[in-house]
């Protein structure tokens, strides 16, 4: 299977709600790597790496659980770079 890295920004109600440790939480079901922050302007940045399905399958569990709080996402997709080890919440 093909690798790839997500770069994913979520726009809402989406800090100051357990945004970041809910995502967190779901990482741990699929075999990716990454983190996710708070950024300054009030959204959530995701970087995720692994396979492409568990990448879908994560980031469309995320947009379930968190659907009354997101009102936009932007992503990116690129090659993995195999930087990143375990997942991580950063400030």
């Amino acid at each position: 299977m093909s690798r790839q890295l997500r770069e994913v920004w979520y726009a809402g109600h989406v800090q100051g709600v357990g945004f970041r440790y809910t995502v967190a939480n779901l990482a741990r079901r699929w075999e990716v790597t990454g983190y996710v922050r708070n950024l300054p302007d009030g959204r959530v940045h995701v970087v995720v790496e692994g396979e492409v399905r568990e990448l879908d399958e994560l980031l469309e569990a995320v947009a379930q659980r968190m659907q009354g709080y997101i009102r936009d996402v932007r992503q990116d997709r690129r090659p993995a770079t195999r930087q990143f080890v375990g997942f991580e919440v950063r400030a």
